[in-house]
Parts: structure tokens; C-alpha cells; sequence
């Protein structure tokens, strides 16, 4: 080539190598050939409707639909629309070329490049009639447009070649016939084709009918009387409806037909979102019966009336993914099967709206259904909690909102919080009621409220609170006695106390002996880790839970109060002193934890020998 000289040229394709690709590779699964052809054929009503409106077309008034029709025997699939129809030409110029959209070409000439939602059009790549060749060797395409124009028969073979030709007369529309191969036989059952519209196409626009060619004759009546069919699909869905026109009932019948459950959601919420994001949609808050039941819940998105996919996690932010519901996004960037979002603003846009909107639920409720709200708090607790750790925005819109639950059942918000914890600031909780039952009852004694935080969550939520709540501090009931002393009284020094309790220190648990006087006298002895060394320890679990766990820094808290302790510091119990001091810590390591095979072991031995020495 000579030198600066630019060669021009075009990418050409050949068709029998690009169709075993289509078949294969396109469509992230075989079934979606049908959502494909289906909505074709949604379209060519959509763009017959337009018209219409336009004043374009003033043809019959025929029911819009579509008939989805399969011959075991004949091994056919059709589907059929009474829609805009195609000429010669448009067969010529949209079927035969690939990736060439009729869809756009129609939206830019009557809807106008910037028309939001496209009028209700679904395709957009001008790919979706090849899907069929995932299941059939040869397609006949049967069409005659809504203009006075002969019939047109196109036919084509996997292999790309094709014949186009004058068809028998018909009325207006499209029928797409599909020979199926040996791969797609299983699409010649009812019950596989009802189960597929089901999914893709159930609430589709135009009704949509199935027919079992070799039946329907006999379907036609039964006693005499004609049955009139059904469609398989609702074209009126809830979520296209206006919240104030829903009732309860309509709600609850969605979500337990769309999701299966037979249970009530515990609320949902009505999503109509317009200027910039135009979208709309249900969102439950499902019911979790147990806590090791699967919290993953089911968004369902939709392309104007015709699903997607299941679980869009670029939507909906994952602290809220156990909510159940359908998005109707017209507007959602889609890659070419239509299977997978792609990034853009617009879905980040469309992800903070949902969570502005569920906090702003969440907010109401309290504010106006407090006592439902209440009802409702254990059930959605552990999702609210998660979101306001994972996002501050998220915190600042629900705080108010927030509730935090007594041991008696009691729930306090935030504010009310702040006013229990005093000056001080300080709120006590147990993370174990039924462990830490002792300390939670010696705290209640002195009218001092306890919390309960035993969830998972619940360590790193009470960080996301002190770090954010106007200074507030959790405290845990094991952690210290400065609220269990009486009167002022602090730290006594006793020789005898101490040389008796030193000696159950370990590398395990370092123990540090102290001697005071608590306001409840029937406790003998208290073990206490501070708050902050118990956060270390449990943060070392939870990032390293194969490591060897630390040596606990523990303070053993005698009672001087108690009887026990105070005859134990006087000499008392001569040469069972040390069995009575062992048997103190026993309970005091008892009531803080749960003792290891070993302790426990030496404990129950320890206690029967005392038993069997009363006499």
C-alpha cells in the first residue's frame, strides 16, 4: 500500500457463522426466545395503538391480542399478533438485516428522539426475532401490514439463507411460526409454555392466549355452551394503578401470587416516581418466620410490563435486598439480551430514591401508627439496623425511628433514650438475658433500665449510635459496678479476700481481685470485663475467628455486703474457706459466661461435694 494512502472499507458478517453464536451466546437462557418473540409482537400492537391515537389509523376495532399456539405433532410454535403488520419492504429492511430496530425507527418518527418511555416500546436492538433460532431450525414469518399491501411469507433457515414471498391473504398482523428442533421439544408442552409466559410475560400489555392446536377444537365448547378463554396474563397490573385506588386485599393478592407466599407482608410500599426517573413499583417488607430462614429477597424488574430478571442488586442497596417487590423501569439502561443493567447514573439515581422512600415509610409509621410500628420492630429490626450501619445518609433519615428494647419489652426511640440515659449519657445492656440475668436483676433493683441487644448487628449497631448520637454510651451489665455501689463507698482492701481469689487467675483469664460494697447484698461476687476490652476481644473473632482467642483481662468484684464474703474476710469458714472461695467464682464465672467442658466439669464436681457434705 502506498504510503499516507487510507483504505475505507465496512465490518461484514456472514451469516452461518454469526446464527450458531446467536443461539448459544445471546440470551443468557433458551427461554427467553419466547419474551422476545412475545414482545415483538407487543410491539406491533403498541405501534397500531399510536397510530391510532395519531389519527394514522382508523381501521376495525378488533380486541387487541396475541396467540401463542403450539402442534406437538407438526412440532410448531406460533405466535401471533393483529398489529401494525410489515410489507414486503419492512421484511426486507428490518428482518433481514440484523440488528437494524423497527422499533427505533418508529419511536424517532412519531414519538420524537426525546420522548421519555419510548410510547411503551420493548425492543430496542432489533435482535429479539433471531432468539428463535435457539429452539427452531426454520422460522416463517406470516405478515400483512395495516396498509394496502399483499401478504408477505418470509422463511429462514439456521444457516441465515431465507426466501421472501407473496403469502396466503390474511387479516392484519404478524404470525412468527417456529419449526422446533430437537433441542426446543420441550417447549411443545403447555404446561412448560403456560410456565414461561408466566414468568416473562405475565403482565404484558396486550392479552396474551394459549392454545393447544390439537385441542382446541374440542376446547371450543363443553355442553354445549361456548368457553369463552382466558388470558394468561393480567395487562393491568397493580403497580400501573394509583396507590389511592388499591385496596389491602389487592395488595396482599399480589404478593402472595407474585412471590408465593402465603403469608401477609408486614407493609408495602407504592412506588410512582416521575420527572427524572419515571418508574414505578411495589415494595414489601416480607415476613421472616425464623431467624436462619433465607432473608434474600425477590425484586422483580420490569421493561415496560415485561420482566427481566429477578434480584437487580445494582438497584436496590443490599441492606434493603430482603425487600420483595416489582420495579417497572421503562428507562433502565439494559445491555442487548436485556438480562443485565448496565452502570449509570440513572440506576444510582433510581437506588437512592427507593431508599429515601423506605426510610420516609419507616419515619410515617412511627410517627403516626407507633403502636403497629412497635408490632412490627422485631421483624424489620435487623434490616434497619444493618442500613443505618452501612449508610449514613440512610441513619440520618430513619433515627427518629429508631427503637431500642427494654428487658420488660418496652421500646424507647432515640430521644426517649437519651432522656433514660441521664447526664452520664451511660445506657446498660445485655447482650445474653438469660446469662447475664443476675446483673440485668442487681441493675433493675436500682430502677436503672437494661436494653437488650443480643443480635448479631447489634455490637456494630450501638457503635453507629455512639458515633452519631449525640454522645450516648453502651455499656454492658458485665462491665463494671459503678452504678451498682452503694452510696459512695469504693474500693476496700482486704489481705485475706485476695490471697483467697488470686489464685484462680490463668493465662486464660488474667483475674484482677477487688473488694466493695454493691447495693444488693445477696450477690457474693461479680466478674466484670470492661466494655472496652470485651469490643477488642469480639472484633479479634469476628476478623480472625481461626485465632487463638486472647487472654481476657478480668475483675473479680467481691461484695463486702454479702454475708459470705464479709465471714470469709473475718477468717470464717476456717479450712472449708477455700472451697466456699472457689465455689464463689464458680457462680461469678457462671453468671458471665458459659463455662467451658472442663469448668463446667469441675464445677458440678465441686458443688455435689458440697452437697454431700451437709449433714
Amino acid at each position: 500500500m502506498a504510503e499516507n494512502q487510507v483504505k475505507k472499507g465496512g465490518i461484514s458478517v456472514e451469516t452461518e457463522h454469526i446464527f450458531p453464536i446467536i443461539k448459544k451466546w445471546l440470551y443468557s437462557e433458551k427461554e427467553i426466545f419466547l419474551r422476545e418473540i412475545v414482545s415483538n409482537a407487543s410491539d406491533a400492537i403498541t405501534k397500531l395503538k399510536r397510530l391510532a391515537s395519531l389519527g394514522k389509523y382508523d381501521g376495525d376495532e378488533d380486541a387487541y391480542r396475541i396467540d401463542v399456539s403450539f402442534n406437538k405433532t407438526e412440532k410448531t410454535l406460533t405466535v401471533a399478533d393483529n398489529g401494525i403488520g410489515m410489507s414486503a419492504e419492512e421484511v426486507e429492511k428490518y428482518i433481514c438485516n440484523m440488528a437494524l430496530s423497527g422499533a427505533m425507527d418508529f419511536v424517532r418518527e412519531y414519538e420524537g428522539e426525546n420522548e421519555r418511555n419510548a410510547g411503551g416500546i420493548i425492543g430496542h436492538f432489533g435482535l429479539g426475532f433471531y432468539s428463535a433460532f435457539m429452539v427452531a431450525d426454520t422460522v416463517d414469518v406470516i405478515t400483512k401490514s395495516y396498509l394496502d399491501a399483499p401478504a408477505v411469507c418470509f422463511t429462514c433457515t439456521e444457516d441465515g439463507s431465507y426466501t421472501i414471498e407473496e403469502g396466503v391473504e390474511r387479516g392484519r398482523g404478524t404470525s412468527v411460526v417456529m419449526h422446533i428442533n430437537e433441542d426446543g421439544e420441550e417447549f411443545l408442552s403447555e404446561g412448560k409454555l403456560r410456565e414461561v409466559l408466566n414468568r416473562y410475560c405475565a403482565f404484558m400489555p396486550v392479552e396474551i392466549y394459549l392454545t393447544d392446536e390439537e385441542k382446541e377444537e374440542d376446547a371450543e365448547k363443553k355442553d354445549g355452551e361456548e368457553i369463552k378463554p382466558t388470558p394468561v396474563n393480567d395487562i393491568n397490573p397493580l403497580w400501573q394503578k394509583n396507590a389511592s385506588d388499591c385496596t389491602e386485599e389487592e395488595y396482599t393478592a399480589f404478593y402472595q401470587k407474585a412471590f408465593s407466599d402465603y403469608r401477609e407482608s408486614l407493609f408495602h410500599l407504592h412506588l410512582n416516581a416521575d420527572y427524572p426517573l419515571n418508574f414505578k413499583g411495589i415494595l414489601y417488607f416480607p415476613k421472616i418466620q425464623e431467624n436462619f430462614e433465607n432473608l434474600e429477597g425477590k425484586i422483580k424488574l420490569f421493561y415496560n410490563q415485561v420482566f427481566v430478571a429477578d434480584n437487580i442488586k445494582e438497584v436496590i442497596p443490599e441492606y434493603l435486598l430482603m425487600l420483595r417487590g416489582v420495579l417497572d423501569c421503562p428507562e433502565l439502561p439494559l445491555n442487548v439480551s436485556r438480562s443485565y443493567l448496565q452502570n449509570s447514573a440513572y440506576v444510582t439515581k433510581v437506588s437512592q430514591y427507593i431508599v429515601k422512600k423506605v426510610a420516609d415509610k419507616l419515619s410515617s409509621m412511627f410517627r403516626n401508627e407507633r403502636e403497629k410500628y412497635e408490632g412490627l420492630w422485631e421483624d424489620i429490626r435487623t434490616f434497619v439496623e444493618y442500613g443505618a450501619i452501612c449508610d449514613k445518609k440512610f441513619y440520618d433519615k430513619v433515627k427518629d425511628a429508631l427503637l431500642f428494647v427494654k428487658t420488660d419489652g418496652t421500646k424507647l426511640s432515640l430521644s426517649e433514650l437519651a432522656e433514660v440515659a441521664g447526664e452520664k449519657k451511660t445506657l446498660y445492656y445485655t447482650s445474653n438475658p438469660a446469662q447475664q440475668s443476675q446483673y440485668i436483676a442487681m441493675y433493675e433493683a436500682r430502677n436503672i433500665p437494661v436494653f437488650v441487644m443480643e443480635k448479631m448487628l447489634d455490637d456494630r449497631f450501638m457503635q453507629t449510635v455512639e458515633q452519631n448520637g449525640e454522645g450516648l454510651k453502651f455499656v454492658r451489665v458485665d462491665a463494671g459496678t459503678d452504678a451498682l455501689r452503694e452510696g459512695e463507698t469504693g474500693e476496700e482492701k482486704n489481705e485475706t479476700l485476695f490471697t483467697l481469689f488470686e489464685v484462680f487467675s490463668t493465662e486464660k483469664q488474667k483475674l484482677t481481685v477487688s473488694a466493695e460494697r454493691l447495693a444488693d447484698a445477696s450477690v457474693p461476687a461479680i466478674l466484670t470485663v470492661s466494655e472496652e476490652a470485651r469490643r477488642m476481644g469480639d472484633m479479634m473473632k469476628l476478623y480472625a475467628p481461626d485465632m487463638e482467642d486472647m487472654p481476657v483481662d478480668a475483675t473479680l468484684i467481691l461484695n463486702m455486703a454479702n454475708p459470705i464474703i464479709s465471714r470469709l474476710a473475718e477468717g470464717g469458714y476456717g479450712e472449708k474457706a477455700e472451697k466456699v472461695a472457689k465455689q464463689v467464682y464458680s457462680l461469678a464465672l457462671l453468671s458471665q459466661r458459659p463455662l467451658s467442658s472442663e469448668e463446667m466439669k469441675e464445677f458440678l464436681c465441686d458443688s455435689y461435694n458440697v452437697l454431700s457434705e451437709i449433714g
